[in-house]
């Protein structure tokens, strides 16, 4: 006759290494978590090492003159910007004009700000008025809390000019 308390001790043993290993990884994730990924990667090592490589290329870029942003979108490419809005889908649309978490974006360059009219916008941007124009797009992509303090927007926003560039030509490109 089989002896079932050792059958149970083993079975025991193994829920507890599990719980174990999963309380384990919580912790590990709770200590090495950097935020809401604006890379689109939910990999934590993954995104670490691409906002080390991105504050590398921005330190770069910081070292170079200024660009203007009219001159960056001239040279921009749009299927580069349709990777970078990779980072955007999760929240705005842009097949469709179908409101996600997000106000969806079709017709956005030069569209008047806050005026979908079945999206609740936050109180900043429904009060902010004007158009997005390339360089109103540009400000706000680059780091729309600091743009606009209060926008409902949690996205951390894009440091590199010329993904802001290649993201808003993709964007130019389907209103064509």
């Amino acid at each position: 006759m089989p002896d079932t308390m050792t059958g149970a001790k083993t079975v025991g043993a193994l829920c507890g290494a599990l719980l174990v290993l999963l309380l384990g990884q919580w912790v590990a994730d709770s200590i090495y978590h950097i935020g809401s990924s604006s890379h689109g990667d939910e990999h934590s090592g993954s995104v670490i090492f691409a906002d080390l490589v991105e504050s590398h290329d921005s330190e770069s870029e910081e070292d170079a003159p200024a660009v203007e942003f009219a001159t960056l979108l001239a040279d921009a490419d749009p299927d580069s910007g349709a990777r970078v809005y990779a980072k955007c889908k999760a929240c705005h649309k842009i097949d469709e004009p179908v409101n996600g978490v997000g106000p969806h974006l079709v017709a956005i360059v030069d569209r008047v700000v806050g005026s979908i009219a079945d999206f609740r916008y936050s109180s900043p941007m429904a009060e902010l008025g004007g158009v997005w124009d390339i360089e109103r797009l540009n400000a706000f992509i680059l780091n729309p809390k600091a743009y606009l303090p209060g926008t409902k927007m949690s996205f951390a926003g894009l440091s590199k000019d010329t993904d802001r560039a290649d993201l808003v030509a993709y964007l130019q490109s389907l209103q064509n």
